[in-house]
């Protein structure tokens, strides 16, 4: 039975700047169900009632990325991240199915990085050779923590045992680029505990390694509820401890917790934060698009039963100053900074421009920002402070987008 065509609501003003677009993009696939929702997690997740939809929810997929193509061309897709929610949830013929789907629409880039993200939980570890076999060469384990009583505190349905058969699985299925999620600062941890994860991650030698803070967001059962936390100094300790565990360890830390070994940084995820233009699918799914001169936001229709019925797409247009918020946000959690060439291209300014010379030339003061390579880079105490660093920036910024036009 045809499904409906997706109707669609825009926002679009006048004026543009010369931003230049990227050669490729990358593509965003969500897939938005999880077997229970975790009391921290503020993503766009739900817990299916009865079995998942697959062929529904792929067909849905494929159309959405056809207005995609549709819309604004077909781009050559160099990065493809299927997110959740829980993925390995789906079957591999269903991944295998939406796989060749992209091929067979965009032109994927030769060696383009795929990734698939998955929990630890035995009947999904199952699943990694199938996922393998379907095109996946990127997986993405939520571990969090080997410890069963902070796996517990945080609400996951797997346990240590199942995190470490997760791994090997996913070595056993031929997976060499493998990044591991991994918290600190968990309800009932201290510094020893969050050391005695890392090494554990570290045994295992990953390409990559995801290690955060936990936070409490807006809106979630930790954030009305807050579990006991780790003192702040006891935090800081923890953050000092484990980089230089993670240097020790041959990896570089390259974005606020991102920590990779040597030509193995996520490349999707380079693309954001180097501002550059995606493509999202799926209920709830971001895009982002440089079309003549126009950065364009689309954003998707967030319930996955309406996504798959009636999906609508809000698309807007952002606009200078905008675009320097975005653009200070994301590339500000580069270690390496960012080049203004890079600036002008993607946000539309330059360092000469009011809103950019006078916040910079404070984060120099402040030595949160030196000059490198034709742009800046933050420094060790920048990346510290790296809120404050952004929010001079934005508020520059927020300022003039608030004057009259």
């Amino acid at each position: 039975m045809p499904r409906p065509a997706a109707s669609f609501c825009a926002i679009s003003v006048s004026n543009s700047f010369p931003v230049e677009a990227g050669s490729g993009v990358g593509l965003y696939v969500h897939l938005p169900w999880c077997v229970r929702k975790c009391p921290y997690c503020d993503f766009n997740s739900h817990v299916p009632r009865t079995d998942i939809p697959e062929a529904a929810y792929i067909d849905a997929l494929l159309a959405d990325l056809d207005e995609e193509c549709a819309l604004n061309g077909t781009p050559e897709v160099m990065t493809v991240f299927i997110g959740g929610g829980t993925p390995s949830l789906f079957s591999p013929a269903a991944i295998e199915r939406l796989l060749e789907g992209i091929a067979s629409r965009c032109r994927l880039a030769v060696g383009a990085e795929i990734t698939l993200e998955a929990n630890p939980g035995s009947s999904e570890a199952a699943r990694f050779s199938g996922f393998r076999a379907a095109g996946v060469n990127r997986l993405s384990i939520g571990i969090q923590s080997f410890d069963d009583a902070c796996l517990t505190a945080l609400g996951r349905v797997h346990n240590a045992v199942e995190s470490r058969a997760a791994i090997d699985a996913a070595a056993k299925a031929g997976f060499t680029n493998v990044n591991l999620d991994l918290m600190f600062g968990l309800p009932g941890s201290n510094e020893r505990g969050a050391m005695r994860d890392l090494d554990a991650a570290l045994g295992y030698a990953p390409a990559h390694l995801s290690w955060y803070e936990l936070t409490l967001e807006p809106g979630t059962p930790f954030a009305a509820r807050p579990p006991p936390l780790p003192r702040d100094d006891q935090v800081d300790a923890i953050y000092t401890a484990g980089r230089a565990r993670l240097a020790e360890a041959g990896y570089e830390h390259y974005e606020i917790s991102a920590h990779a070994r040597p030509e193995r940084q996520a490349q999707h995820n380079l693309n954001y934060w180097r501002y550059g233009d995606y493509i999202g699918i799926g209920a709830g799914a971001h895009g982002k698009r440089t079309v003549a001169g126009q950065v364009l936001r689309r954003v998707k229709t967030r319930h996955p039963q309406r996504y798959m019925n009636d999906r609508e797409t809000e698309q807007l247009v952002i606009e200078v100053p905008d675009t320097v918020i975005e653009f200070m946000l994301n590339a500000l959690r580069l270690k390496s900074g960012f080049t203004f060439e890079l600036l002008r291209k993607r946000a539309g300014v330059g360092p000469e421009d009011a809103s950019i010379a006078g916040p910079l030339a404070e984060a120099i003061a402040q030595e949160w920002l030196i000059r490198a390579d034709e742009g800046v880079r933050p420094t060790e105490l920048g990346y510290r402070f790296v809120t404050d660093l952004q929010m001079l920036f934005l508020e520059a910024n927020e300022v003039e987008s608030h004057e009259p036009r």
